[in-house]
């Protein structure tokens, strides 16, 4: 069997710059996208829904329980949210939600796998309650943490992690079933954010003499703090898929950026607005922050993605794979280099655990140049 040659072309992305999308002006508290980008969900005194990467805005359901926190699906299609009074899920992107029968209360965070079928959500207790049908049944698992105020979850909805007030976490690679003590954060956490595999972590902790934000490579086991300010502001955090672009917000005006998981960050140059959550596409080129202010908005950051084509044995077959991209991108073949290249009418089917797209092609003996071209 031979393998044929993978051609990859590499573009500079451009420089980061943020524009104020056509969303109200209104206190936002939450906001949720869909892997590629292009389907938003955000909360307000209302919820509002945006189908082209935030071009256009429609507010598409009234209901307020008093929004805290939003997790979509890789589709954008399912959202699960924490609010003030209980835990509420949505099919269809927001336009209708139902409540679940849980325990009332004020729900801190919720989570979701990339199908929106396995969820998971805390309050301010030592329980992480979870489903694994898409919120019609709950189930509570006590753990030994208590106050609990933030939890992620990886793709698969196997690997969780929670972390409570005072900086502890925990960690279940069991889809919930049992918990262990991970390493500590030192303060109250704010925000987690998690790769697709659940390993790499991005966190906001309330650490003296400012909050500060941490990283771990290895699910929560260790965390290590970054080079950013040590400020009394952070709020919030976000990841890519694959964990090495990150972004940290805070309500004084600030957004950092990271493009090598958290080695080094970079002050962006945005308005002094009360920034307060954020949601990125899978592949981290496009980020969406909003402002708790009345006057602020919903804000977005576009990038040119450069996806990288990955091929490797898949069966019998050869699996042909990239990171979602949040723009179009069409698959190109070509037999040498001296032929033109052909568009490969092979619709990817998007992989749930690590969020690429995959082409199978069957081994031949021949040689094979394949590019990734955006529309």
């Amino acid at each position: 069997m031979t393998v044929g040659c993978l051609y990859l072309s590499v573009q500079i992305a451009s420089a980061q710059t943020w524009t104020q999308t056509s969303a109200d002006l209104r206190s936002w508290v939450a906001i949720a996208a869909s892997a590629d980008g292009t389907r938003l969900v955000a909360a307000a005194n209302a919820i509002w829904a945006s189908t082209n990467s935030g071009a256009t805005w429609q507010q598409v359901n009234a209901l307020n329980p008093t929004w805290r926190s939003l997790a979509a699906s890789a589709d954008g299609t399912r959202v699960v949210a924490a609010t003030g009074n209980g835990i509420y899920t949505s099919t269809d992107s927001g336009a209708t939600w139902v409540t679940n029968n849980v325990a009332g209360g004020i729900w801190y965070s919720a989570a979701s796998s990339a199908d929106g079928s396995k969820l998971a959500a805390v309050r301010f207790s030592n329980l992480v309650y979870l489903s694994t049908n898409g919120g019609a049944l709950w189930t509570s698992n006590v753990t030994t943490t208590a106050d609990l105020s933030c939890i992620v979850s990886s793709a698969d909805g196997t690997r969780l992690t929670a972390a409570n007030n005072v900086g502890h976490a925990i960690i279940s690679t069991n889809s919930g079933l049992t918990w262990a003590l991970a390493g500590s954060l030192g303060g109250g956490v704010h925000s987690l954010a998690a790769s697709t595999d659940g390993e790499r972590l991005v966190a906001v902790a309330s650490v003296g003499p400012g909050p500060s934000v941490f990283t771990s490579t290895n699910g929560g086991n260790t965390w290590a703090t970054n080079g950013v300010p040590a400020r009394s502001d952070w709020i919030a955090c976000a990841s890519s898929a694959d964990g090495t672009k990150l972004v940290a917000l805070g309500i004084k005006g600030v957004i950092f950026t990271s493009t090598n998981s958290g080695a080094i960050w970079t002050s962006n140059t945005v308005s002094s607005l009360a920034w307060q959550a954020a949601a990125i596409s899978a592949d981290g080129n496009e980020v969406v922050a909003v402002v708790n202010s009345p006057s602020g908005g919903i804000w977005i950051s576009q990038s040119t993605p450069t996806p990288q084509l990955n091929l490797a044995p898949s069966g019998s077959n050869l699996a042909l794979s990239w990171l979602m991209p949040s723009t179009n991108f069409v698959l190109q073949q070509k037999e040498d280099l001296t032929a033109d290249w052909v568009t490969l009418t092979n619709t990817p089917a998007l992989n749930l655990a690590n969020l690429h797209d995959e082409v199978a092609l069957s081994p031949t003996n021949s040689s094979g140049f394949f590019r990734l071209i955006s529309q």
